[in-house]
């Protein structure tokens, strides 16, 4: 193998043990990019296989069920579904609105439903805005670290580029002090300040398209968690809603 390395002088292994410091530190940082996008690609990966499939187990027992306690209970179990985390705090601000309504009820003297407490429309406006406050909690962890991945992508190569420029300074310095211009003397200098470019691309390429695509599957989540709520809301209405509600208008003076 040393026999190998010693006959091409210009391999890129060479080439790199042989660079200045500057070009060393420039070809460390982008490794160190391209390790840790290369991390968050794999565990977005499996994060986002994990709650599509999870997702779809809920979804089946969410259509499939008409015991809210017993949705309830299922979704607790599921730990990387949106759309089931979604549903807890949808339960959660129901029971809420449901236990005011039964101590006014209490209060009143009013008989208490054997079905459960009713809610009233501003009790569904409240739990419509939780779902939302839900939903854009779960895109900001589904976008958890993608911001490294954008960085990742617009600044590598300019990162490399620098590392590029500071080499072909260095070659051309060299020239100068050595005197001669000859294609012997220049090329490996100019080799080694094009590998930052290149190293630079290898970095922010994957990490551009990973961003997209991992933007698109967040949209996807999003347009499912969105009509999830839509389908939620709708049922608290029609199964918790009272009909006939005598609302009080405010007092603007």
């Amino acid at each position: 193998m040393q026999n190998v390395i010693s006959d091409n002088p210009l391999s890129i292994v060479e080439l790199v043990v042989q660079s200045s410091l500057m070009a060393k530190g420039v070809l460390f940082l982008l490794l160190v990019f391209s390790i840790v996008s290369w991390t968050i690609i794999c565990n977005k990966f499996s994060n986002y296989r994990s709650a599509k499939s999870e997702d779809g187990q809920f979804l089946a027992t969410f259509s499939k069920t008409e015991n809210l306690t017993h949705i309830y209970n299922f979704a607790k179990e599921l730990k990387a579904s949106p759309l089931a985390r979604i549903f807890l705090t949808g339960y959660r601000e129901l029971y809420v609105f449901q236990e005011m309504a039964k101590k006014e009820r209490r209060k009143s003297g009013e008989p208490l439903s054997a079905g459960g407490e009713l809610v009233t429309p501003r009790d569904l406006k409240g739990i419509s805005l939780a779902l939302n406050k839900a939903t854009n909690l779960e895109v900001g962890r589904l976008s958890y670290r993608l911001d490294f991945l954008a960085t990742t992508g617009s600044t590598a190569p300019f990162i490399g580029l620098f590392g590029t420029v500071w080499g072909i300074m260095h070659s051309f310095r060299s020239i100068g002090l050595q005197g001669t211009a000859s294609i012997g003397g220049v090329a490996p200098g100019i080799a080694e300040a094009l590998i930052a470019t290149a190293a630079g691309l290898v970095a922010a390429i994957p990490a551009v398209i990973f961003f997209n695509y991992f933007n698109n599957k967040i949209v996807l989540f999003t347009s499912a968690m969105d009509d999830f709520s839509l389908d939620f809301v709708y049922m608290a209405e029609k199964n918790f809603v009272r009909d006939s509600v005598e609302e009080k208008p405010l007092d603007l003076l």
